[in-house]
């Protein structure tokens, strides 16, 4: 488990995917302030304006980059990076960081990954089940067809917070993320 001072569970690495959109950009969120201080390195978004991964890969990264310098979240975006390339910078951040979350669109890099599945009703819900995962309810959803564990509902107006940038001070969606961490992940 996280020690409150941002010490590491068992993955000092670990990737996010969902394959519902909303999910895609929150899961990373969550998983990171649960760990308190975590860089998260998004290879979903290619990051205008901003120093990207890609940058780090080509121009190595500075000081201040390989460790933070304040508690919180810090968002590093892919950019166009060769992922073999990127791969060997996102364990060297690892071994600095307290945490980090990698935003991917699917499983099979480096690193354990962890998929977030939608619990939709119906015909609406998933088709291929995956051996294990992080199962989120949705209104008039569906059991968890496999093993991992059940995240509290997720309420609109944490969405909104989070993809505004601002995260409560007490959510028990994201306390539910602690655990993760300590999970055996491939």
């Amino acid at each position: 488990m996280f020690d409150g001072m941002g010490g590491k569970g068992r993955h000092p690495v670990l990737g996010v995917w969902s394959p519902d959109p909303i999910l895609s950009t929150v899961a990373p969120i969550g998983l990171a302030a649960a760990a308190g201080t975590a860089l998260i390195v998004d290879l979903v978004s290619t990051g205008r304006g901003a120093r990207t991964l890609a940058d780090l890969v080509v121009e190595g990264p500075t000081l201040d980059e390989l460790s933070p310098g304040r508690r919180g979240i810090a968002l590093l975006p892919g950019g166009k990076v060769d992922i073999d390339q990127g791969v060997e910078l996102i364990h060297r951040l690892g071994d600095h960081w307290p945490a980090v979350v990698v935003r991917t669109s699917g499983s099979g890099l480096q690193f354990p990954s962890v998929p977030v599945i939608p619990l939709f009703p119906g015909r609406l819900s998933i088709v291929q089940v995956p051996p294990a995962g992080v199962w989120q309810p949705v209104s008039g959803g569906s059991e968890a067809p496999g093993p991992g564990p059940v995240l509290p509902r997720l309420r609109s107006g944490l969405v909104r917070r989070m993809l505004a940038g601002q995260l409560p001070h007490r959510s028990r969606w994201i306390d539910s993320w602690r655990r993760i961490w300590e999970m055996p992940w491939a």
